[in-house]
């Protein structure tokens, strides 16, 4: 089994972990939430210079916190994509530098292969063929997991991914940044049903639907009518129930997609990955959903659900116990398809 340390900085959060198989030893995450707060969402170059301040100091925690020292660790690894490139360059530079140092093995990881194996640290047990079900602030994904680094995506968002719209209506909302945490607690005393929203289907030439693609901008842009109307009429906005209305909204479009491609591909299992796996009306919608056509769902942690260096040290220390290694000369990329993962290492 591998003991890997592994870095995290594609977006705002600063995470260092060292996992050894699906064990985590240790796990920090400085989150830049504060930071970016006052901007009302993440900025490129202030995320870069956040995770400058704050990588050294991640990576001693880490070590002290597992209480082992560098012969103990027989890799580094970083994400490499996808992810804002002058973010992922710090973890990068900074995974690579510690490679040479140590004279350690090197490994790229992807982004959204990590929130896969999320679910790996709570269930170690888990192995494929599963359905994952990734849903984050960039990404909202159905991908058949077949093994370890083999994927094929059936069902993607042809627009706003599930947790880009929840930032935005909590724009619309006047609740601030990050929209998804405060949507959720507000739809809490909200009523689910006050509002018919659109499920954002997504049409086929020459008609019907596709069955495992969503769309958000849609409902978005319905949630954004509708606080107009009431402003138009001089009414007080009922944020509460607009909030529960589109959560429950979200929750049930997601849930339909995940079940169908699930039932339609034989695949007892769907692990939910990303920001949006944290939600309650999603877990409480899919769990009961799966639970009447006898399908297992599986979600990570809470602390594994947003970004965090645990899942990519799981990642890589699997990926290094099959002989994967990345070359130094690997660069970071901005986009880059899951099925593309392997391309990021050769056969050690």
């Amino acid at each position: 089994m591998a003991t890997v340390l592994a870095i995290e900085t594609s977006c705002d959060e600063t995470a260092v972990a060292i996992v050894n198989n699906r064990q985590v030893c240790s796990s920090i995450v400085a989150s830049q939430i504060p930071v970016h707060q006052q901007y009302g969402g993440v900025v490129p170059e202030v995320a870069s210079r956040q995770h400058l301040e704050t990588i050294n100091q991640a990576i001693a925690q880490a070590l002290e916190q597992a209480k082992l020292d560098w012969e103990k660790i027989d890799g580094i690894a970083a994400t490499c994509a996808p992810g804002l490139v002058g973010a992922l360059l710090v973890g990068l530079t900074a995974a690579k530098t510690l490679a040479i140092i140590h004279n350690k093995p090197f490994l790229g990881v992807h982004h959204l292969e990590g929130h896969i194996y999320a679910t790996y640290l709570s269930e170690p047990t888990i192995k494929p063929p599963f359905l994952s079900l990734l849903v984050s602030g960039g990404h909202t994904s159905l991908i058949y997991v077949k093994d370890c680094g083999r994927y094929e995506t059936l069902g993607q968002t042809r627009d706003d991914a599930a947790g880009e719209a929840f930032d935005k209506v909590a724009r619309l909302l006047k609740l601030g940044y990050p929209g998804g945490p405060m949507i959720d607690k507000l739809a809490q005393s909200g009523n689910p049903q006050a509002f018919v929203l659109p499920e954002g289907k997504v049409s086929l030439p020459g008609g019907g639907y596709h069955r495992y693609d969503s769309s958000f901008s849609g409902l978005k842009t319905a949630v954004q009518r509708l606080v107009q109307q009431f402003e138009k009429n001089g009414e007080q906005v009922p944020v509460a129930d607009i909030a529960a209305s589109f959560q429950e909204t979200v929750a049930r479009s997601l849930t339909k997609r995940a079940i169908a491609c699930a039932l339609d591909y034989d695949l007892k299992i769907i692990a939910v990955g990303g920001g949006v796996a944290a939600n309650s009306g999603l877990r409480k919608h899919l769990q009961a959903t799966a639970c009447e056509r006898n399908l297992r769902v599986l979600f990570p942690p809470m602390k594994y659900c947003t970004d965090n260096a645990a899942m990519i040290g799981c990642t890589a220390s699997e990926h290094l116990a099959l002989g994967h290694i990345s070359p130094l000369t690997l660069s970071v990329q901005s986009r880059l398809s899951l099925t593309q993962v392997m391309d990021l290492y050769q056969i050690g």
